[in-house]
């Protein structure tokens, strides 16, 4: 059965930084390039980043470059998305996505999801 599982996140400062994480299982995790969206509420889940499926090759929202970071270790079937310098408007429900072989910015390609990390990390 194929499953992502988001967690992390947590209360945090003004210009902190969090880490993400997404744990695959099911089927074989280098076979997929891995992609992290958000959604605000009453809005588009929005591209945030992906990562290719061995890790040499990433792409970030033009918005998010600098100060998110997406990366992978193939051997915990585990992508991780590094948070920094964060604002308010970065509290959103985040997902992680596989996508069979290649990174993708539109979340009409990705073929699995995770149920989502609500993320309210800011004081």
């Amino acid at each position: 059965q194929v499953q992502l599982v988001e967690s992390g996140g947590g209360l945090v400062q003004a210009g902190g930084s969090l880490r993400l994480s997404c744990a695959a299982s099911g089927r074989t995790f280098i076979n997929y390039a891995m992609g992290w969206f958000r959604q605000a509420p009453g809005k588009e889940r929005e591209f945030v980043a992906t990562i290719s499926r061995t890790g040499g090759s990433t792409d970030y929202a033009d918005s998010l470059k600098g100060r998110f970071n997406i990366s992978r270790d193939n051997a915990k079937n585990t992508v991780y998305l590094q948070r920094n310098s964060l604002k308010p408007k970065d509290n959103d429900g985040y997902y992680c996505a596989e996508n069979l072989w290649r990174k993708a910015t539109c979340r009409y390609d990705y073929d699995y999801w995770g149920q989502g990390k609500q993320v309210t990390g800011y004081s």
